[in-house]
């Protein structure tokens, strides 16, 4: 079976500065799996050479086997941002947002079509936001907004999604709702990859999980791979103290 994504011995440079040093992973279809590392551990880039976004000096990146650039474009790539990411003051509704979803299926015109309409108020009602749905982008809580973006995922009918941080400031309400849609993805066939700080929920969540460092250290199953002394290569520092901001 072709793997959902396949990287092997990626290694990426910002002129002299070594982001990626050959990173080897593999996504296979129907997983969720965690990226845990540190700042500047290479993950925001790990995730740009994946979307095709960042060209690798070296190594191959396959996503679906094809080449990353050729696979967003066909919408088979879903992307969940960090908050930091986005223009929260854009005049843009929330079902505006989960709209762009669906500009992979309308063609030139990016005229919505009744299938479109019924795509975005369907994933809307999945991630609880259909309440919300005519309010500014910026005017939802920290979770809404994520669940915004989950919801772009799910009306692009991705069958991978990338999520920066789908965690961070979200209330526990948002984090069960996201927590839940994304092991309904990877049931029904789909890959998910999450970069994350919030080590506690990974192994109720993820299948697998990766430690980065530049160098992907180990990927396997979670409860393996976050143990305190391998993290402690990851951190550098004292895991079992390193609380929720390592």
């Amino acid at each position: 079976m072709t793997l959902a994504i396949d990287v092997a011995n990626a290694t990426v440079h910002y002129g002299s500065l070594l982001a990626l040093d050959k990173a080897s992973i593999q996504l296979e279809r129907g997983s969720v799996c965690g990226l845990v590392g540190m700042n500047g551990s290479g993950k925001s880039t790990l995730f740009k050479t994946i979307m095709g976004l960042v060209k690798p000096d070296t190594g191959s990146v396959l996503v679906n086997g094809t080449n990353p650039l050729q696979a967003r474009k066909s919408g088979a790539i879903g992307y969940v941002p960090q908050n930091e990411a986005v223009d929260w003051d854009f005049p843009i509704s929330v079902r505006e947002v989960v709209m762009t979803g669906r500009y992979g299926h309308m063609g030139f015109t990016r005229r919505p079509r009744k299938a479109d309409h019924e795509a975005v108020e369907q994933a809307l009602a999945r991630v609880e936001l259909t309440e919300q749905a005519s309010r500014q982008i910026g005017q939802l809580s920290g979770g809404q907004k994520k669940r915004a973006f989950v919801a772009r995922c799910i009306a692009q009918e991705a069958n991978i999604m990338l999520l920066d941080e789908p965690f961070a400031g979200v209330d526990k309400r948002s984090e069960a709702t996201i927590t839940k849609l994304l092991r309904e993805v990877a049931d029904q066939g789909g890959s998910v990859l999450i970069s994350t700080h919030d080590l506690h929920a990974l192994p109720n969540l993820a299948d697998q999980a990766i430690l980065l460092m530049r160098k992907v250290l180990m990927q396997g199953d979670p409860q393996l791979v976050l143990q305190p002394e391998n993290l402690a290569m990851a951190f550098g520092l004292d895991p079992m103290n390193r609380g929720e901001d390592a």
